[in-house]
């Protein structure tokens, strides 16, 4: 049966926005269910998009969500824990309640978003951990005859990314930048790859099953990266890698302030390399995918006063 209506959890992210396009384009119908229905207003203007404002995720309200969708796709996820936000409850216990009501309704096809390294058992940290949980949540559905694919992406970039994004915004305010973990390793992979990597396996049974990797065609070091934005900006800055204690160090501090910008969490996630190692999603849907070089040059360059300006909001905790 071909894919034709397809339910979205986290539609108003990042990610979701690029995928949510992408569905439409390829003719499909789209549900939306997002908890704030004006924070993702836009979506709606797309042809066969709908926008369907929950009060709950729970497993019937889920259930009666999910009933004559052909596919459901997972996005929902955070780097940092926040408040009412945690990893367990949204990395763990949500996909759980989203593979058990994919049964309940009887829907025939669930994609989970994952990360590199995920592993419920030995994730190097609390995120990874987290994200295994979801990864195996999410395949237990086959046992029920749901057809699972999960995705393991490296860290993701484009218009509007919360990584380069970030750097972008601290490489404007300090002229000499302490890097934490600078020789970690990352595959960047860019919005829309991901996003055709998912439209991709809807239809494609030799996805059924899979835990899928996705990076870009490049390897860098974390200095490497925030070097190369700073080239691009036009900015002389001096990136100065720390060694490890001075990375924990940072991040004991840094986790305390508001808009938590680097954490002990994160400093465990970075000791793991975010390169590809299991299957190569790419490489079996045949995409080529973009490079940062063919992307961020343009990205940076579409970047508004705006988005600065929420830049310094975030890193101030507002």
């Amino acid at each position: 049966m071909k894919v034709q209506t397809v339910c979205v959890l986290g539609g108003s992210g990042f990610v979701g926005h690029a995928l949510v396009a992408q569905l439409a384009n390829s003719g499909r119908k789209v549900r939306v269910l997002t908890r704030y229905r004006e924070r993702c207003r836009e979506l709606g203007v797309q042809s066969d998009v709908e926008l369907c404002q929950l009060d709950s995720f729970d497993k019937p309200t889920l259930t009666a969500s999910f009933r004559g969708c052909d596919a459901v796709i997972n996005l929902v996820g955070i780097l940092n824990e926040d408040g009412s936000q945690r990893f367990t409850a949204l990395h763990a216990q949500l996909p759980a309640t989203v593979a058990a009501a994919c049964v309940e309704a009887e829907v025939p096809r669930l994609l989970q978003m994952s990360a590199l390294n995920a592993d419920a058992a030995s994730g190097a940290s609390d995120y990874l951990r987290s994200k295994g949980q979801g990864e195996d949540a999410a395949h237990a559905a086959a046992e029920h005859g749901v057809a699972v694919t999960s995705f393991r992406p490296s860290v993701i970039f484009g218009v509007g990314d919360s990584f380069f994004g970030r750097f972008a915004t601290l490489l404007k305010l300090a002229p000499v930048l302490p890097l934490a973990c600078p020789n970690a390793r990352f595959q960047p992979v860019y919005v829309e790859d991901v996003a055709a990597a998912f439209v991709a396996a809807l239809d494609d049974p030799r996805s059924f099953g899979q835990r899928l990797d996705l990076g870009g065609p490049r390897t860098y070091t974390l200095k490497e990266l925030v070097e190369y934005i700073a080239g691009v900006m036009g900015l002389k800055r001096l990136v100065i890698g720390l060694p490890d204690g001075l990375s924990r160090l940072q991040a004991t501090l840094f986790e305390k302030l508001p808009g938590k910008p680097f954490t002990m969490d994160n400093y465990r996630s970075l000791q793991v390399d975010s390169v590809v190692s299991g299957s190569d999603g790419f490489a079996l849907f045949g995409i080529t995918p973009y490079s940062v070089e063919a992307i961020v040059p343009r990205a940076m360059k579409g970047r508004t006063a705006r988005r600065d300006y929420d830049g310094f909001r975030y890193l101030a905790g507002r």
